[in-house]
């Protein structure tokens, strides 16, 4: 066929020099036109992308981004207060006390697993929007509640909001983040959720005193709103919108995200990430894809972030510790207080986390933090079992857990959901990450369900437990040291690169991996960057 029959036939497309895709006017094929390359004329402007009418604020991005992080904060944090007040209200059993508690990772656990659908089908802003939304209507129909089994069910509705927002987020910010600050602005996550938490054990103290559990539910309905309001002016990640086809608001998106970076190098990082979404996109990614010989070793790492952040027992001290003062004989008003404290060092030992999970990076942070929280709760158990004056009891214990809460927030806290957000390759990273969470939110579940009963006089007791929580922490000391990989400072597309080629990511022969083609890979593994302005026919 010839050129000229051909042009007749099939409308074409061009790449502009920013490689953003425009419709070719018949009008500018000459006559003679014979060559597959054309230069676009200077008359022909690219169409406007729909993000570039306004400016992204890169503080306003990841403020809101991790803004669903205090939804799972609060609602985490909220019920230590509610207990302590419906169990002398309601005569509640131990039982019934975990069953309200775990309610909530049942119901995270459900909107876990439908996360990764969501986000991959709708994109991950709306999935944490309609999260929000989750959590209202939970939030309303436990202020109505006037039996603990209706309060079970709607403690659920809101699990399954937080769960849908606690799978989403890690993905949002990883995708958004530059690699060498990825590990800080990932950790916002965790940031926002000690907030909620803190948040929580202060209005739970505020309204302690007018018996106003009701008010307590309320107060999430503010986090709530703002994480709705921020969304409606934030955009979708560069990620999602690549994989749509929606490459001029991608790029747009990238350039308001990285100021400072030259336009070859969002042409570069724009190319890496078609480059794996050209690999990603053969089939869907599904749960099964998770068994790959390839991506099962980051699999199995995910789940022992997972597992191991709760195992470590820091829910069983988030929900239950003013429970625990009030067996060990303090008033309600100072167990509440008391936990005020611990949310204080929460935040702030987050805060310090921020500033050193890309310079220390995550395997020394969770060793470490693994070691503290070991000696921590094995002195715990010791205060708790030995010590009889209830004022040297209750100082000692608040202080071994600041010390075990300062461990976790520095280590298995914001550290795992830095890892679980980044160490998936893009096409298994929304069920990977879906999978790893509703795990997390099992073991959450177990935690809560089965502590009130475990620490109980007739049981292991409360120093009892700490023990076993001890434990648990010497396993996971070990296995951050021989296990875990390190991926400080690596792009996500240099991490599975490394992983399609047998690499453990940061592994030996990682550095300096993103620099070019990774040792022993095809010709075909080489990043496709954008050359010359190419005639491409709609296909």
């Amino acid at each position: 066929m010839s050129a000229r029959r051909f042009l007749k036939q099939a409308p074409f497309r061009y790449v502009n020099p920013v490689h953003v895709t425009e419709s070719l006017p018949r009008e500018f094929l000459s006559g003679s036109f014979t060559s597959a390359t054309v230069t676009a004329m200077a008359t022909t402007a690219p169409p406007a992308a729909p993000a570039a009418r306004r400016p992204v604020n890169r503080a306003t991005l990841y403020t809101f981004g991790a803004f669903g992080g205090i939804l799972f904060g609060y609602d985490l944090g909220v019920i230590a207060g509610v207990l302590v007040l419906i169990t002398k209200q309601w005569q509640l059993s131990a039982f019934q006390k975990g069953v309200i508690t775990a309610s909530l990772s049942v119901g995270a656990m459900i909107g876990a697993m439908l996360a990764g659908r969501l986000c991959d089908l709708i994109g991950r802003k709306r999935t944490i929007m309609l999260a929000a939304v989750v959590v209202v209507a939970g939030t309303l129909g436990c202020v109505l509640a006037g039996s603990w089994t209706v309060m079970t069910v709607t403690r659920g509705v809101i699990g399954i909001g937080v769960g849908l927002s606690s799978a989403t987020v890690p993905t949002y910010l990883a995708e958004l983040a530059p690699a060498r600050t990825r590990g800080a602005l990932g950790s916002l996550n965790q940031l926002f959720i000690v907030t909620g938490i803190l948040s929580a054990f202060l209005v739970d103290y505020a309204l302690s005193s007018h018996d106003n559990w009701k008010g307590m539910f309320l107060g999430a309905l503010v986090p709530a709103a703002i994480l709705l309001g921020g969304l409606l002016v934030l955009p979708e990640t560069p990620r999602w919108l690549l994989s749509k086809g929606r490459d001029a608001e991608a790029r747009t998106v990238l350039a308001a995200v990285r100021p400072g970076a030259a336009a070859a190098e969002l042409d570069t990082e724009t190319a890496e990430i078609r480059d794996v979404i050209r690999r990603d996109t053969e089939q869907r990614g599904r749960i099964r894809d998770l068994a790959q010989p390839w991506v099962r070793p980051m699999v199995l790492v995910a789940l022992i972030l997972a597992v191991g952040q709760q195992f470590s027992g820091v829910n069983a001290i988030n929900a239950y510790f003013p429970t625990m003062l009030k067996s060990l004989g303090f008033a309600t008003r100072t167990a509440l207080l008391s936990a005020v404290v611990l949310g204080v060092v929460k935040f702030l030992f987050t805060v310090w986390e921020l500033f050193v999970v890309d310079r220390w990076g995550r395997k020394p942070l969770l060793t470490a933090g693994a070691a503290v929280m070991t000696v921590a709760l094995f002195a715990a158990g010791l205060v708790i079992k030995n010590v009889h004056d209830k004022d040297t009891l209750g100082t000692l214990t608040l202080v071994f857990l600041i010390l075990y809460l300062a461990g976790y927030e520095l280590g298995w806290g914001a550290t795992v959901w830095v890892m679980i957000g980044e160490i998936f390759p893009l096409r298994e990273r929304a069920a990977g990450t879906g999978l790893a969470t509703t795990v997390l939110w099992a073991a959450t579940g177990l935690v809560t369900a089965v502590f009130p009963t475990m620490s109980a006089k007739n049981h292991l007791g409360i120093g009892g437990a700490m023990w076993v929580f001890a434990g648990v922490n010497v396993l996971l000391l070990i296995l951050a040291r021989f296990y875990i990989p390190e991926t400080k400072g690596r792009s996500l597309e240099q991490i599975e690169r490394d992983l399609r080629h047998g690499k453990p990511a940061g592994g030996e022969g990682a550095a300096g991996a993103g620099a070019g083609v990774p040792a022993g890979a095809d010709a075909d593994d080489a990043l496709e960057v954008p050359g010359e302005v190419g005639l491409i026919p709609e296909s």
